[in-house]
């Protein structure tokens, strides 16, 4: 105690000493306070009083790094505001954090888990104690419920644009910057000041109508149904969200174009106002059509390459006699001389060798051992055609996956036509039309290339009712299982099976 006062009594007879060891010390209390408690307060004009925020916002975004879904894009937003905390500021408790939490309520009427937002930490009692006793808070707890929101926010709208499971453009590659046409960091920016944030962040997921259209249906059948009341609103949630998922995954391009659904094999051509459908065969599951984007350039009339009848009847005859596999494997057709593609049999091929001058063969570059009169070109890794079918019957199967890969489709000329016309080059009709009768191998460019979209949809919506289809490349219960996970995807269909016994 001595030594104390002995050393505050020769402080004081140094003035200037003793001021500047006073000022060291306040400074020193003041910082430890700080750090125990960096509580945000407002004055009573609203003002902020803790010039601590930047450094506590910096502090919480690295202390919740390994539990964001989107770290880089988080950091990006808060970088951009200046390390501020918009969501917790004084005044947007009810126009920005309110409707945001309700997003986060219904986010399964959008097809998502809820489970990806942080649910067990942004809960309404946070929110209340901002809008009614923001003291109540610390800094810390502040900055870790205002920087969750964010991440939950990107989360929503790029799970909604993109798809959580879009294998080309990951959730890793969107956080890195790697963006299609959307950047959620700059459109949560925006949001921020809208005076209409619920119905704007919603506007980010796709504007087709197969996805506004289930989406819809879903939101109805989630507002109407307990989700675990009823076998129907359960089972047809669960393929509504996988293909909603699915058609995320696609581009945003709006403009008119061809879109194939596989297991519906169907393709519909959308011109403006008018959509145009058409049958198509597909790949077999052992030779699956693949998911492809692309652009249609143009056309060739009779693609398939006539062979010489000396060839034909000097080597080829001969070899797919003694072969059996030799025509497929070097795609070879076989026609009569009214045009009818040949169903090959041992037995067909030693008639046909009797009378070759009755039969001819062609040659396609792809797709089997024939093309028909017409393929339309697009460019793609998997070499595949879209063309038309040398065997009109196999549209009148059930089960049109019997190709090899290539999409063959009815009524080729047709289409060809309403895409010329499109295109404003109307004239080249009777062009291409000359050349399939004459037999002549023409290619004919499109002024302008169209879109083609290759998918593969289980469900869609039409006439206000969900049509289901079959999962031929048997596709849907990976896609459920990433979705749902396991354990819950096991529970819900033992209590599916569970119900049916109750009814029997």
């Amino acid at each position: 105690m001595k030594t104390i006062l002995r050393s505050i009594h020769y402080l004081i007879s140094h003035k200037t000493t003793f001021i500047i060891w006073m000022i060291c010390l306040l400074l020193h209390i003041s910082f430890n306070l700080m750090a125990q408690n960096p509580t945000i307060t407002f004055n009573k004009e609203g003002e902020k009083l803790n010039s601590f925020i930047s450094e506590q916002t910096k502090a919480q975004l690295l202390a919740c790094k390994s539990i964001l879904n989107y770290p880089k894009s988080v950091e990006r937003f808060y970088r951009d505001k200046g390390y501020k905390l918009p969501w917790v500021e004084k005044g947007n408790h009810s126009r920005q954090v309110a409707p945001a939490m309700m997003i986060l309520d219904c986010v399964a009427q959008f097809g998502l888990n809820r489970d990806d937002f942080h649910s067990s930490e942004l809960v309404y009692q946070q929110v209340h104690v901002l809008s009614e006793q923001p003291d109540m808070l610390g800094g810390a707890q502040r900055a870790i419920f205002d920087v969750l929101l964010t991440d939950a926010m990107i989360t929503f709208m790029n799970h909604l644009h993109y798809g959580k499971f879009n294998a080309e453009l990951t959730p890793v590659k969107i956080d890195e910057g790697e963006y299609g046409d959307f950047n959620a960091v700059l459109a949560l920016s925006k949001l921020m000041e809208s005076n209409d944030f619920y119905n704007e962040i919603a506007r980010v997921q796709p504007s087709s109508k197969e996805y506004t259209d289930l989406q819809k249906y879903l939101h109805l059948v989630r507002g109407q149904y307990l989700e675990d009341s009823y076998e129907f609103p359960e089972k047809s949630v669960r393929k509504m969200t996988i293909n909603m998922e699915r058609l995320r995954w696609l581009s945003a391009s709006q403009n008119p174009g061809l879109l194939i659904n596989i297991p519906a094999y169907s393709a519909k051509l959308k011109l403006n106002d008018s959509v145009y459908v058409f049958k198509v065969i597909v790949g077999q599951p052992s030779s699956p059509t693949p998911l492809i984007e692309s652009r249609l350039t143009s056309l060739t009339s009779i693609p398939d390459i006539k062979m010489p009848a000396k060839i034909f009847i000097g080597e080829l005859l001969p070899n797919a006699i003694n072969d059996a596999s030799y025509l497929a494997d070097n795609h070879y057709a076989i026609y009569d001389i009214r045009g009818k593609m040949i169903d090959i049999t041992g037995r067909k091929l030693l008639q046909i060798k009797a009378q070759p001058q009755l039969y001819i063969a062609k040659q396609s570059l792809a797709c089997g051992n024939a093309m028909g009169k017409i393929a339309f070109h697009f460019a793609n890794n998997s070499n595949i055609y879209l063309h038309d079918t040398p065997r009109p019957k196999w549209m009148l199967l059930s089960n049109r996956a019997v190709s090899t890969g290539c999409i063959q489709i009815e009524k080729a000329e047709k289409l060809a036509g309403l895409i010329f016309t499109q295109d404003g080059s109307s004239a080249k009709i009777a062009l291409m039309h000359a050349a399939i009768v004459n037999d002549k191998t023409i290619d004919f460019k499109f002024n302008k290339s169209l879109s083609i979209k290759i998918t593969y949809l289980t469900c869609e919506m039409i006439d206000s009712r969900l049509i289901i289809y079959p999962d031929i490349y048997t596709q849907d219960r990976a896609l459920e299982m990433a979705m749902y996970g396991y354990e819950r995807l096991l529970a819900s269909d033992k209590k599916i099976n569970s119900r049916r016994e109750v009814f029997k």
